[in-house]
């Protein structure tokens, strides 16, 4: 009798297992996968309709003449930002994307901690979101040093990085070949975490560029500038 009693245990025991592991394969699919999140995004971008990004409306309800409810690198590219819950750290070379500069000031307005480190030469071009972002609020510092600040990543709460050879401008993003990469493998996020700090730390704001004493560059533009980094 007590064989019996005791194989019948096991019986639901090794039932109940199999149910068990079964609920938590189920559940680790619907939470997504297991590892760090790893996507390669390419440039140009198909010109698609974003507004639905930036307000509650559904992607169909905007009424602009372009392709709606389209995912595409950029709107990829301000999922991740726009994905920032406390801070987004940017260091970029140029900045004249309004649509990114749309999802930085939404990010702001929010609450979330935005930091941007440009270069100070492209930081007064003609078309330069910097300045709108400076009268926002949002800390700009630009690279003090004698060399160009030519980096383009950006840290999306310190635990994505989103970094390639795509300034943030309208001619990357539409009209030249490019990449980001987007990742949150630890052992490629906590270099560019270090590197951001010590580019914060050596352009202090005492030393920072005020764009309100300087007179804005109008020889270029983001459409027309040839030396495009």
């Amino acid at each position: 009798m007590s064989v019996l009693w005791t194989a019948k245990v096991l019986g639901l025991g090794g039932v109940a297992l199999c149910l068990a592991v079964e609920l938590l394969a189920r559940l680790l699919r619907r939470l997504g996968p297991s590892g760090p999140l790893n996507e390669v995004l390419f440039f140009p971008s198909e010109v698609t309709c974003v507004e639905h990004l930036f307000s509650s409306l559904s992607a169909g309800s905007c009424v602009c003449p372009l392709r709606h409810g389209v995912e595409t690198s950029l709107s990829r590219l301000l999922r991740h930002v726009m994905s920032a819950s406390s801070t987004l750290d940017l260091c970029v070379f140029a900045f004249s994307n309004t649509n990114l500069c749309r999802a930085v000031l939404a990010l702001h307005t929010k609450g979330v901690t935005v930091r941007v480190l440009t270069d100070k030469d492209y930081a007064v071009i003609s078309g330069s979101q910097i300045g709108v972002l400076r009268k926002a609020g949002i800390c700009a510092r630009c690279d003090s040093s004698s060399v160009h600040m030519h980096h383009k990543f950006a840290l999306v709460d310190s635990r994505l990085l989103l970094t390639g050879s795509l300034n943030w401008t309208l001619t990357a993003v539409q009209s030249n070949s490019e990449n980001v990469l987007v990742t949150e493998e630890p052992d490629l996020v906590g270099p560019f975490v270090e590197e951001f700090h010590r580019l914060w730390e050596n352009n202090d704001v005492a030393t920072d560029l005020s764009l309100s004493d300087r007179k804005s560059d109008t020889r270029f533009s983001d459409g027309d500038r040839k030396h495009r980094r």
